[in-house]
């Protein structure tokens, strides 16, 4: 069975940095796609970023492209967000979410960590 466990999150001023763990476990994740989502408040939930497992490619939303790096360890089975020069419009729960190439739909979803960027 799939597990998906995020942490790292936290209270961080704006312009501050925060990276944010996945650790995966269950199966191997190659062929893959693992994403990271963020539903801040009343917000609905939105992409951020999502790296190929086996490839290693990467993609960005608009919004964090140029401060976030997403990243995987694959001795570790671990996937990364790295969030550099942080706003208070980042402040969100983050989730790690992880479905085959083949599909659209995200099929696993991690429990989300809170990230908090104060003004």
């Amino acid at each position: 069975q799939v597990q998906l466990v995020e942490s790292g999150g936290g209270l961080v001023q704006a312009g501050g940095s925060l990276r944010l763990s996945c650790a995966a476990s269950g199966r191997t994740f190659i062929g893959y796609r693992m994403a990271w989502f963020r539903q801040g408040p009343g917000k609905e939930r939105e992409f951020v970023a999502a790296i190929i497992w086996s490839a290693g490619s990467t993609y960005y939303a608009n919004s964090v492209k140029g401060r976030f790096t997403i990243s995987r360890d694959n001795a570790k089975n671990t996937v990364y967000l790295q969030m550099n020069s942080l706003k208070p419009e980042d402040t969100a729960a983050y989730y790690c979410a992880a479905t085959l190439l083949t599909k659209n739909e995200f099929d696993y979803w991690g429990q989300g960590t809170q990230v908090t960027v104060s003004s």
